[in-house]
């Protein structure tokens, strides 16, 4: 998959020059392109934002330089094009397994009070919220789009890693993990693990899984459990 990434601060990537990620790109699994919009502007101090004609505070970058960002990265439309906004449906993992079936995905990451609107209607194919609240850019939002997309490339993660995680099978969530020591501060390993009983351990995971997705659910509705 190829990935390509518009930003105002392209060393925030560095992420992706570490662990799983790096290790993808590396084996050529994923080619990680990250573009400095400054680059497509024609102001020649490199501005890209102005005033907002709806008034205000904050400044928004403009449609022209995006649109040309975009049109010079991906001139045929070859690419699924994502903005990143508070504004949009939330991502969840079902847009992440359908995210990993395009061959190319181009992300623009917003910043200051926000991006003119006829670029987002010209330029984008949908627009993506990581969540009911507000960043000071879009560089954390594409990073957590980035590395929850690749783990479904072939190749970045072991296929039974993904089998029964937390939200492979809807919003069902994964049991809890234990490793040694059998016993930390007063805390001990279940029984059931320890058993050798692999019918019985299976019973255990699915039990638990339930337990866990009941109380997530059930705290996100602001009840107590």
């Amino acid at each position: 998959m190829r990935i390509d990434i518009i930003t105002l601060f392209p060393k925030s990537f560095s992420v992706f020059d570490e662990s799983i990620i790096s290790r993808a790109r590396k084996n050529g699994l994923i080619d990680i392109n990250i573009f400095d919009l400054r680059d497509y502007t024609k102001d020649k101090h490199k501005k890209v934002d102005d005033y907002n004609f709806s008034g205000g505070a904050g400044l928004l970058i403009r449609a022209d330089v995006v649109y040309d960002a975009v049109s010079a990265i991906d001139p045929e439309h070859k690419a699924h094009r994502i903005f990143l906004t508070p504004s949009a449906p939330i991502f969840n993992q079902q847009k992440v397994q359908e995210l990993a079936k395009f061959e190319r995905i181009l992300l623009l990451c917003g910043h200051y009070e926000g991006v003119d609107q006829r670029a987002i209607d010209l330029c984008f194919d949908e627009v993506v919220s990581i969540g009911k609240f507000v960043l000071t850019g879009g560089e954390i939002a594409c990073m957590a789009v980035v590395d929850a997309v690749a783990r479904y490339i072939d190749g970045v993660i072991a296929p039974e890693s993904l089998k029964n995680e937390s939200y492979a099978n809807g919003d069902e969530l994964e049991y809890p993990q234990f490793t040694r020591p059998r016993e930390f501060m007063g805390l001990t390993v279940p029984e059931v693990l320890l058993s050798g009983n692999h019918a019985e351990i299976e019973k255990w995971k699915r039990e638990q899984s339930a337990v866990m997705t009941q109380k997530v659910a059930m705290t996100g509705k602001g009840e107590e459990v």
